[in-house]
């Protein structure tokens, strides 16, 4: 995907309507989208008891869902280019609120991992060009108000999904709580439709993979790549099982208790920019590595059976991962010579990192418990240190003029 930026007398700057426009449809975009995606999560002890399934088996309905936004990112930023930015996210906001509220109805857990693999295919429309339509849009000086704007809308969306999961599952069952978010999601698109203005300086190019492959041929590029992919990996295993364990003895905690305590996400609104300010200050590879230290300390304090240190251990992991996060996909955007195209590898690969992990987490659940999970997820937490470790001889990249950040 190409990205170019907006022309100076063309593009929406900050005090603007045409930019509070903006920012007001693509907060609810990145709201509903991220809401949809996760609100299973606090909802997987009930599948497994509802359907009969294994933690593994009902860990399927995050890990298809984000499997297929991963394969989807890079084909759908590519029909951007000649359908449109805007035709594509109304298309799959309204698609996504649909088939949340089919996913409410669904008779069997086969129907339902059907719905949400074609759910993750709709989600993966505003991720793959919302960057796109802020950059042709917004003015440059604007733009990175505009962006952390967007992704507060991605991670507010995460935990709001998960708590109104919780919540309305206690009162009404889950059925009830997909159909909720399913209706506040559709209200989100409805606002995004009639607020946000229609792109004034896309133009049509053509459809081409060659400079996606040139983001493979770097080993740097792909070393932050696999270090996305273990980032994401660990952080969705936890979040996927913690449920189980937390309505469980010794904890025996309602579904509205777990899903209130997703506001451990607010951890990671707080941990991204202070890692960009300390990658100011020092750098990537100091920064990186102390993100992995933080989420190793959480992982350990989520071993005890005590709510307030897994609390308190989950605050230190999500901090810990959306820092990492952060510093992974912003060398990604200053590394590349191509970064937009660098960008949708970037989410290939950790969205990849969700749906696989989320699933091998689970046969680590199944088989030894939070012992088990512990160990799987301090392993990739490890195996991301070691590749950050690597980076120390990583030559560095030419400079670009155009950065693309990657979104949450």
């Amino acid at each position: 995907m190409t990205v170019t930026h907006a022309p100076e007398d063309q593009a929406h700057r900050r005090g603007s309507k045409g930019f509070r426009r903006i920012n007001l449809g693509l907060f609810a975009a990145g709201l509903a989208t991220f809401m949809v995606l996760y609100c299973v999560q606090p909802l997987l002890p009930l599948f497994a008891r509802d359907f009969r399934l294994t933690p593994t088996e009902s860990s399927l309905a995050i890990s298809v869902a984000t499997g297929m936004l991963a394969l989807a990112i890079v084909p759908l930023s590519m029909l951007s280019e000649r359908w449109g930015r805007m035709p594509l996210m109304t298309a799959s906001l309204f698609a996504t609120a649909l088939l949340q509220i089919a996913v409410a109805f669904s008779p069997n857990f086969t129907v339902m991992l059907a719905l949400r693999a074609l759910q993750g295919l709709a989600v993966a429309g505003l991720p793959a060009v919302a960057m796109a339509y802020l950059a042709e849009e917004v003015h440059r000086g604007s733009l990175g108000f505009a962006v952390g704007l967007y992704i507060g809308g991605n991670s507010i969306g995460g935990m709001a999904g998960r708590v109104i999961a919780g919540l309305v599952t206690d009162l009404g069952g889950w059925r009830w709580a997909l159909s909720a978010v399913g209706v506040t999601s559709l209200a989100c698109a409805l606002l995004f439709r009639a607020v946000m203005p229609s792109s004034s300086n896309f133009n049509q190019k053509p459809i081409g993979m060659r400079s996606l492959g040139r983001c493979f041929r770097d080993s740097g590029l792909v070393r932050l790549y696999l270090i996305g992919m273990m980032l994401m990996g660990s952080f969705v295993t936890i979040y996927n099982y913690l449920g189980f364990r937390l309505t469980a003895a010794p904890f025996g905690l309602s579904q509205a208790i777990v899903g209130l305590i997703s506001v451990a996400y607010l951890a990671g609104t707080v941990s991204s920019p202070v890692a960009g300010r300390l990658v100011d200050r020092y750098s990537r590879r100091q920064v990186l590595w102390g993100t992995a230290l933080v989420s190793l300390a959480g992982l350990g304090l989520m071993l005890f059976d005590n709510i307030v240190l897994v609390v308190l251990g989950l605050l230190l992991l999500t901090a810990g991962f959306f820092a990492g996060h952060t510093v992974a996909s912003g060398w990604v955007s200053a590394r590349a010579a191509h970064p937009a195209q660098a960008a949708a590898a970037y989410q290939l690969c950790y969205y990849l990192g969700s749906s696989v992990g989320g699933s091998v987490g689970g046969l680590a659940f199944s088989g030894g418990g939070w012992v088990e999970v512990t160990v799987f997820t301090a392993a990739l937490t490890l195996g991301m240190l070691a590749l950050g470790l690597s980076l120390r001889k990583l030559a560095p990249a030419a400079r670009n003029l155009v950065r693309t950040p990657v979104t949450v």
